[in-house]
């Protein structure tokens, strides 16, 4: 999808090095770019972390992009920095299921003024434990996953994002949704009743 006609003109300002103009990119992006990040790497620090790196290899980059979609370049850059956080943590131990860390305020990135408080507690306990199920797949399974059925891209947009085919994609999102429901299978306790239930019914 191409840009608009203002996203453009801003952009062209940020390629003649308006600093003003890029910020103004980095405010129509940047909540998205976070949102991904913390789904990516499970915490607020790494994520805020990630999505600063990437806006500043943008600007330093911005010369060299050549149109298309904005956001998919942007989001390709985001998630370049989510693997390099990744790498730098290999040396780590790995938490364990229990242990992981997952802020509820990033479990779900959209809201509903006219959602009952019991439906809200759902959800977000939901996203709990999607999120700790997530940060047990391989990243490139998490990514997929992360930018198919939470952001809710297409495979042609994702392929794009990651620079890979679209039948990667496709065959990385099968296996990590396995995996994923298989562990929330194997973990049913960690999911809110009403929701139990339905997993097992993926199942069959």
């Amino acid at each position: 999808m191409n840009q608009s006609t203002g996203e453009a003109a801003l952009i062209a300002a940020a390629q003649r090095g308006d600093v003003h103009a890029f910020n103004r990119l980095v405010r129509s992006y940047q909540r998205l770019a976070y949102n991904v990040a913390y789904r990516v790497l499970g915490d607020g620090e790494s994520a805020a972390d990630a999505t600063q790196d990437a806006f500043l290899s943008a600007f330093r980059a911005v010369g060299q992009f050549r149109g298309g979609s904005f956001k998919a370049w942007i989001l390709r850059i985001v998630t370049n920095e989510c693997y390099d956080q990744l790498r730098r943590k290999q040396r780590r131990p790995e938490d364990s299921l229990d242990d992981l860390a997952v802020e509820p305020d990033h479990s779900a990135t959209l809201t509903d003024e006219h959602e009952l408080p019991e439906d809200y507690a759902l959800r977000q306990e939901l996203g709990e434990a999607i999120q700790k199920g997530l940060m047990t797949l391989p990243p490139d399974q998490r990514m997929v996953i992360v930018l198919a059925d939470i952001q809710g891209y297409s495979y042609e947009e994702i392929a794009e994002m990651m620079g890979v085919a679209i039948g990667t994609v496709k065959s990385r999102l099968n296996r990590g949704r396995t995996r994923l429901r298989d562990l929330l299978l194997e973990q049913k306790e960690l999911l809110p009743a009403p929701y139990r239930l339905k997993v097992e019914e993926a199942r069959l």
